[in-house]
Parts: C-alpha cells; structure tokens; sequence
C-alpha cells in the first residue's frame, strides 16, 4: 500500500507539473499528504516488521512512524478542511469561524496521536489502553464532524452566491461539486470509523488483516476522486474563478504607468555622470 501511495503521489505530481498554470497551494499540500501517507506506511511496516521477527519494535523505527503518523493525521484534517473551505478554489481569505476550526482540529488531531502512540505502547489487558483508546475514537469523530462544517458554510454560501447572479452555470458546478464532497466525507468518515471497526470486532483475529486493507483502499479510493474532483485542468470548470475584468485593467495601469512614472536613468560617459530622464510610458 506504501507503494501503491507513492505511485499515486508520483502521478500527481506529474500532473501538477503538466496543468502548472491553473495549479494552487491546495495542489502541492494534496502532494505533500499522498508522500507522507506513503512514508507513514512504509515505517508502519518496518516496525510491524521488527515485531515480527525480535518480538518487539526497535525504538528508532518506532519513533520514525509515530511521527509521520502525527504529520499525516494533520495533514489530512487540514487539508480536507482547506479544500471544504473553498481556499483557492472559491476564495482566498479565511473567515474567522473557518480559522476558529482550524484551531480546534489540530490541537485534536495532536490529542489524538498522542493517544494512539500511548495505545500502542500499552498493553491491552491494563486500565488506561481502554482509556485512551475511548479518547482516540471520541476526539476522532470530534475532527471528523468538524471538517464537516467548512463543507457546508461553502455549499450554502454558493447557494447564495448563484441565486444573486441569476443561477449562473459557474456557481451551479461549483455547488455540485462541494456536495459530492461532502457525500465523499460522509462515506469515507462511515466506512472507516464504523463499518471497518465492526468488521474488526467480528472477524477472528487470523482475519484481522482485512481491517487495516480495508480501510487503507478505502483512503485510496478517497484521495483519488478527490484529486480527479479537484484537478488542475483548464477544461476542469470548477477551478475556473471568476474575475472582474476591471480590476485587471486597472492593475495593468498602475502597473505599466504609476509604478514607472518619474523614475530616472543615470549614464555614465568620459564627463561623468549624465542623467536622463525616461518617458513616461
């Protein structure tokens, strides 16, 4: 799965570079999660692997993953929060309840993997694994229905935004978009937290390995068609922003004749120094 991960974030990469015109912020942090889930899964290997072979892990490759484990879990909630907010697809600035989210999710998500590196550490028949791994699903589910809201504030606030401009085509592709995300969310929230748990619970322990395949395919499904939603493509009509045409003429403007006007030019000759003065463009 490490593998199949960095296949993918190659990929990615490939078509960042390809559409780099139309390619934001959002695009290079999508990048950098699909490389840290990788490595995440390659050191969560090599670890399980020590514990295979020595019968406990060895503490270096230990450490290693517990904290591309940590950049990984903020990386995801931050990431599907941006692109729930609509930062760079839809607009550029952060209200400030979308910034109180942000604040709340990853002191969460620090929360969480501190539990989960505390879990892993424990041994299961003692009182506080059952603690912590109370707290891990309750703080889980805290970020997972908070990254939930920044999706919704963006559907409705295109909602209004196309019923003002008379159902324009632009804002309907852009609603349709944000709604099959946040079914997305709901799906990959459900299956992985719930479903995959049960299935967990159920199965004998020789099949305990299903859980952890299940869920992993299951996140590569989602970044996938995250990615394909929100590609970098100029046929792709919901990163096209709108732009007021006066505000660029006007930049150009002041680009091309405020910025310039009265700057002065020195030439040196043999008599020294002779200032001239441009024209003003």
């Amino acid at each position: 799965m490490a593998g199949v991960f960095f296949t993918a974030a190659l990929v990615w990469v490939y078509n960042l570079m390809k559409h780099s015109y139309s390619v934001f912020k959002i695009h290079w942090l999508m990048a950098a999660l699909a490389f840290t889930k990788s490595t995440s899964l390659v050191f969560h290997s090599i670890n399980y692997y020590f514990i295979n072979t020595e019968g406990h892990p060895i503490e270096g490759w230990a450490v290693m993953y517990y904290i591309t484990h940590l950049l990984k879990g903020a990386l995801l909630f931050i990431t599907l929060a941006l692109i729930g907010t609509g930062w760079a697809f839809v607009k550029y600035i952060l209200s400030d309840k979308e910034k109180k989210i942000f604040m709340i999710v990853i002191p969460l998500q620090v929360l969480a993997n501190v539990a989960y590196i505390i879990i892993e550490s424990t041994e299961e028949g003692s009182s506080e694994y059952y603690v912590w791994k109370e707290i891990l699903f309750l703080v889980d589910l805290i970020c997972c229905g908070a990254i939930l809201f920044p999706v919704v504030w963006s559907i409705r606030h295109l909602q209004e935004a196309s019923s003002t401009n008379g159902n324009d085509a632009m804002y309907l592709e852009k609603l349709k978009l944000f709604r099959h995300y946040y079914v997305m969310i709901v799906c990959y929230i459900y299956f992985t937290r719930i479903i995959a748990i049960l299935l967990k619970i159920t199965m004998p322990f020789r099949w305990q390995w299903c859980y952890e395949f299940l869920v992993e395919v299951s996140t590569l499904i989602f970044f996938v068609l995250t990615g394909y939603k929100f590609r970098p493509a100029s046929n792709n009509p919901y990163l096209q922003l709108p732009q007021d045409k006066d505000d660029v003429e006007n930049d150009e403007v002041v680009t091309e004749s405020g910025a310039l006007e009265g700057i002065s030019k020195v030439k040196k000759t043999s008599n020294g120094r002779e200032r001239q003065k441009e024209s003003t463009l």
